[in-house]
C-alpha cells in the first residue's frame, strides 16, 4: 500500500515541527540567562543512569540460563562494556564496542 503524496507530505511535517519542538523547547523554557530549577538539574544527574539501567534490564528480559549458551555471551559482552568504561571512561566506546564485540559472539561464537 501507497500513500497518496498529500499524506506523505504531512507525516514528515508532523516529524519535523516534532523534531524541531524537541530540540528547541529546552532552550525556550529554560533561557541562559534565568536560573534552571534544580528538580531539572536533578533529573540531568539521575536520568542517565536510569536509562542505562532500563537498557540493561530490556536487554537481558530475554537471555535464558537453560538454553544453550546459558547467557554467557550476554555476560562475556557485560563484562567487556564494564570492563572498557572502567578504562576509557567513554561511553560511546564502551556501549559501541561492546555492542560490536556482542554481535561478533553470537554470530561467529554462539551460533547455533
Amino acid at each position: 500500500m501507497t500513500l497518496p503524496i498529500h499524506q506523505a507530505l504531512l507525516i514528515i511535517l508532523v516529524s519535523a515541527v516534532a523534531t524541531f519542538l524537541t530540540r528547541a523547547l529546552p532552550f525556550l523554557l529554560f533561557p541562559p540567562h534565568k536560573k534552571t530549577p534544580a528538580f531539572i538539574l536533578y533529573l540531568g544527574k539521575v536520568l542517565p543512569f536510569a536509562t542505562i539501567g532500563m537498557l540493561l534490564v530490556y536487554c537481558l528480559k530475554d537471555v535464558s540460563i537453560i538454553t544453550w549458551s546459558h547467557g554467557l555471551p550476554e555476560a562475556i559482552a557485560l563484562l567487556t562494556i564494564t570492563a572498557v568504561h572502567l578504562w576509557k571512561r567513554n561511553i560511546l566506546l564502551s556501549v559501541g564496542g561492546g555492542t560490536v564485540f556482542y554481535m561478533i559472539l553470537v554470530q561467529c561464537f554462539f551460533s547455533v
